[in-house]
């Protein structure tokens, strides 16, 4: 790091409300010395979305469709949570957003879908960098007749789209790739993704599970046909959410019972969702719109650009603490998966994959769990990327996951508590 890169480190570090933050957060303030680094598994949710969820519960924990006052709330707070998601994803209309319990379950019920309608275009273009259900759920429609070309993470630890070009032709139904990956921290530019696709008459399909938390989420600036995403990363409980356009969704095939109408989002959301977890999503929308409103305070800006202001000022604090993050890993010799180069530093989130030489990886993380450090090891449900990386599946690596509410003190606790377990095991 530079003195110039020093400099705005320290001042976007200082500039960051990170202590007003934490305080939002009741999990946090009860936890003591404990450090949460393991944000990619689940994020803590701020106090605003436990009340959410708490006053669903407990005002109106009915069912929606009735007609007594109870019942329409629940209504309405589902309308004003897809206006909330709509606003957050940058979605042509709240009608795009459809609710249910997981980004998985979505993708597979979208992969049923298209499996119905491959016909002539029967190629689908997976990654060997994704998490294992935006990959195994688009191999499961080769008895539908789907081909499949993969597009493999280059050495540097990302995903190029010079490499996507050759595998993309008149034959492509979809390219489905992440935004971020899991494991290893590596955005993909999404928008030249749909660039190549598109000129090829292909959609694409995007697991923007990880990069929820990390960046702002523009469906329109990226031009993708579907997004999916969950809150449990986003500072709401366990839901997840799929966007796709409008006109996309109501062409896809369904299954839905005979009273569902025909068209999105109800088409495409089976049965009852979990109304309470709904309200948490919207609540953790306005969390983050709150952030961008104190920190530029304006009685102009719209939701969105809240949203934008907020997502911005974390993006920035973020990459301060990839940075330290990186020094912290290289001066413990640690192997680091994914983009290693500061220079590059723009290309990743603040998710660390990392091994420290032919030390077990489960014992390092033990060690940590004992200095109140919390961490994970293991094959991140991500098999192809434990094979590309020639790591074993038992043993797999060991993933820091940090968030806008870690700090920088946090970062280097977690190097003295790594120095010390290195010497103790070695």
């Amino acid at each position: 790091m530079n003195k110039h890169q020093t400099h705005n480190a320290g001042t976007v570090s200082a500039a960051f409300p990170v202590d007003t933050i934490r305080a939002m957060f009741p999990a946090l303030l009860q936890a003591g010395d404990f450090i949460f680094m393991d944000n990619a598994a689940g994020a803590q949710i701020p106090q605003s979305v436990l009340d959410a969820v708490t006053n669903h519960l407990v005002a109106h924990n009915v069912q929606r469709g009735g007609r007594y006052s109870r019942s329409v709330t629940v209504d309405q707070s589902v309308t004003e949570a897809r206006e909330s998601v709509a606003l957050l994803i940058n979605a042509y209309s709240p009608s795009e957003i459809c609710f249910g319990m997981n980004a998985t379950s979505f993708i597979r019920l979208v992969s049923l879908g298209i499996g119905q309608m491959l016909k002539e275009r029967n190629e689908i273009v997976i990654t060997d960098m994704d998490h294992d259900a935006n990959i195994a759920t688009w191999l499961a429609l080769e008895q539908a007749g789907a081909k499949f070309r993969w597009w493999r993470m280059r050495e540097d630890g990302n995903l190029h789209v010079d490499d996507l070009r050759p595998l993309v032709s008149d034959r492509t139904r979809l390219v489905a790739c992440t935004v971020t990956a899991h494991s290893i921290g590596s955005i993909v530019d999404v928008a030249s993704v749909a660039r190549i696709a598109h000129a090829a008459g292909a959609e694409v399909f995007l697991d923007c599970v990880h990069y929820g938390p990390h960046g702002l989420i523009d469906v329109q600036a990226w031009d993708c046909d579907y997004l999916v995403c969950s809150g449990y990363k986003n500072f709401s409980p366990h839901m997840g959410f799929l966007w796709g356009r409008f006109e996309t969704l109501k062409r896809l095939p369904t299954f839905r019972e005979d009273f569902i109408p025909d068209e999105p989002p109800y088409k495409v959301e089976a049965g009852t969702f979990i109304y309470e977890n709904v309200s948490g999503m919207d609540a953790a929308v306005q969390y983050l719109e709150l952030i961008g409103r104190n920190l530029a305070p304006s009685n102009n800006r719209s939701r969105r650009e809240n949203i934008v202001a907020g997502m911005g000022a974390i993006r920035d604090y973020e990459l301060v603490l990839a940075r330290e993050m990186l020094k912290v890993l290289k001066d413990c010799d640690a192997t680091i998966y994914g983009v290693a180069d500061e220079a590059r530093i723009n290309e990743r989130v603040p998710t660390l994959c990392f091994n420290i030489g032919k030390l077990s990886p489960q014992r390092i993380v033990e060690e940590m769990a004992e200095m109140q450090i919390g961490i994970r090891d293991g094959h991140m449900y991500a098999p192809r990327l434990m094979k590309r990386l020639n790591l074993s599946m038992d043993s797999g690596a060991i993933r820091a996951s940090l968030v806008h509410y870690n700090t920088v003190e946090e970062v280097h606790r977690f190097g003295e508590a790594l120095r010390a377990t290195i010497a103790k095991l070695s």
